[in-house]
């Protein structure tokens, strides 16, 4: 049984580490509003954040296992934190792995996880092709999420097998990062407090999205201020009128309820995001041949599997928004498309020449 570690938006929790635990006590109201935390929550978050790398980031030398942290920042409900799980199980039943997920950020931050694998720490962090591209240097990634080039999640399973996958490959190695899969994760639409009929709906509000070059390009495309934070600081962020929404993938949005605090949803589908699964190069050389072949087969095939399960979960999600109370709004894409076209038109993300083209010949579309 795979356990997890979670700092979701729950009425309350304990964390659990092995035999020890940190309590922490969260009062809400009907709606959702925080009202009391207790128990040095923030003394007990820097604890985890100094201890789990010593705790997690070696061989079990009792059991000989290979121990395995999955480490993401979305609610235990998402396909991408289920994808974990069954991933987490594989392993284990195998009977060479120790695998462990730890969800909702409750191990720290995307950036800063990685930045751990590549020190060494036995994580598995769904990033993206964006966060990667800023992180590490290698701009051609964003087009992997730039605005409507791709929007067909089923071409993910082809990619791997691409020359320029695996030339992306390499460039992250070289850096001590391997990217062993790149999973479908949902498009991304626009969860605001008023209504987005249409694209100067968007203009001037204050919009919770990526905070690397692809976010700051959207946001400037379309007229929306960016406002970088992690995805649990959004509920409260809305609630104090800190923001106006969030462009997020719609399981994100389901699992922390935003529609108690934005309630309306416009379908642009600007971003077919990606959970792009990294773990430090050096941890996945210290596997034998074996092991190493038998981890990226289960995260390649999990990766295939789950595209497939999100990709028919999302109308689900949209259905229990308007279940809700939440208002849908079918937006025309054509209008944000046009508005985005200028990010290719100009090169705004400095992509190589021809690469778009490239990309969706070695895809075979």
């Amino acid at each position: 049984m795979v356990k997890y570690l979670t700092r979701g938006m729950y009425p309350s929790h304990t964390i659990k580490i092995q035999n020890w635990s940190i309590g922490v006590s969260i009062k809400w109201t009907s709606g959702g509003q925080i009202m009391e935390v207790f128990k040095r929550t923030a003394l007990a978050f820097s604890m985890l954040a100094l201890v789990l790398p010593l705790l997690t980031g070696c061989q079990d030398e009792n059991s000989g296992l290979i121990t395995v942290i999955f480490a993401g920042t979305e609610g235990a409900t998402t396909g991408q934190s289920r994808m974990m799980t069954e991933s987490a199980e594989i392993l284990n039943n195998s009977g060479r792995f120790n695998a462990r997920v730890f969800v909702s950020g409750a191990l720290g931050d995307t950036d800063n996880l990685v930045t751990q694998a590549r020190l060494g720490v036995h994580y598995v962090i769904p990033s993206d092709p964006g966060r990667l591209a800023s992180q590490f240097n290698i701009p051609d990634l964003n087009i992997l999420m730039a605005p409507y080039v791709l929007m067909d999640p089923q071409v993910l399973a082809r990619l791997p097998a691409t020359d320029i996958y695996q030339e992306w490959q390499a460039k992250l190695e070289l850096q001590g990062v391997s990217l062993v899969a790149n999973m479908f994760n949902g498009f991304r639409n626009f969860y605001t407090t008023t209504p987005v009929r249409q694209l100067k709906d968007l203009r001037g509000l204050r919009i919770r999205g990526f905070g690397n070059d692809i976010g700051q390009a959207l946001a400037t495309s379309l007229g929306f201020t960016q406002i970088t934070m992690s995805a649990t600081e959004i509920y409260p962020s809305i609630q104090m009128q800190a923001l106006d929404g969030a462009e997020i993938q719609l399981s994100t949005a389901d699992s922390y309820r935003f529609f108690e605090v934005a309630p309306y949803l416009a379908l642009t589908r600007h971003f077919m995001l990606q959970s792009s699964f990294v773990v430090g190069t050096p941890f996945l050389n210290s596997m034998s041949d074996e092991d190493r072949e038998f981890f990226l087969q289960v995260m390649y095939d999990m990766a295939v599997k789950w595209t497939g399960i999100i990709a028919s979960e999302e109308a689900d999600y949209i259905k229990n928004f308007s279940n809700n109370g939440g208002q849908v709004f079918e937006v025309d894409i054509a209008e944000f498309e046009r508005a985005v076209a200028p990010l290719n038109e100009n090169n705004t993300l400095n992509f190589t020449p021809g690469l778009q083209e490239r990309l969706i010949r070695e895809l075979g579309l």
